[in-house]
């Protein structure tokens, strides 16, 4: 389920502030490094979300890829439309991160997602800049207590039915699903 979190970590953060819930849209770094897996994420301070971080639970959506299927691409001949998917839910509770830690997670993010660039920015911003955009953004860390994968990749279908779907995706520019589906195929046998 990590393979999934680090490779679609674009994430839906949800809370619930006892009346409603609210979500935010958020790059996340995971940090499995330590005893207990963390995710690591921030949010404008003006996204009153971050008020809600506290005792209470907090649910990270990670979509991975997800499609339709038709049944125009099965061998069986009863079959309907379904969609496809691979999706990871982590829970834990919130911690606000501030000082040296929120620069550090700052620091973290840009180069977890800058690696592997041919050029990689470097922060040369001048200090007080810096400062001033570390005031307009609030941390986090959760330490993931529990991890749901939902992976609805056609498991109940015969194997034949199967390898029709990965073909038909790979034919619409669905490939990336395709591959997860082609994987839990391989895992069957």
């Amino acid at each position: 389920m990590f393979e999934v979190i680090r490779e679609f970590s674009f994430a839906t953060v949800v809370t619930h502030d006892g009346q409603a819930p609210f979500a935010s849209h958020v790059p996340i770094v995971l940090d499995d490094a330590a005893e207990t897996p963390r995710l690591l994420g921030h949010i404008a301070r003006a996204n009153p979300q971050w008020k809600q971080f506290g005792d209470d639970d907090v649910l990270v959506i990670f979509e991975g890829p997800h499609a339709y299927v038709s049944p125009s691409w099965y061998e069986s001949e009863q079959a309907v439309p379904t969609w496809n998917y691979v999706a990871v839910h982590a829970y834990g509770r919130a911690r606000i991160i501030d000082g040296d830690e929120l620069t550090n997670l700052v620091d973290r993010t840009v180069a977890n997602y800058e690696s592997g660039r041919a050029t990689p920015w470097k922060n040369e911003l001048p200090e007080d800049f810096r400062a001033g955009l570390l005031e307009a953004i609030v941390g986090f860390e959760i330490r993931i207590d529990r991890l749901e994968g939902k992976f609805k990749l056609g498991q109940s279908r015969p194997e034949a039915d199967a390898r029709g779907a990965i073909s038909g995706l790979r034919e619409s520019g669905d490939g990336q699903l395709a591959d997860w589906m082609e994987r839990q195929l391989e895992e069957r046998e």
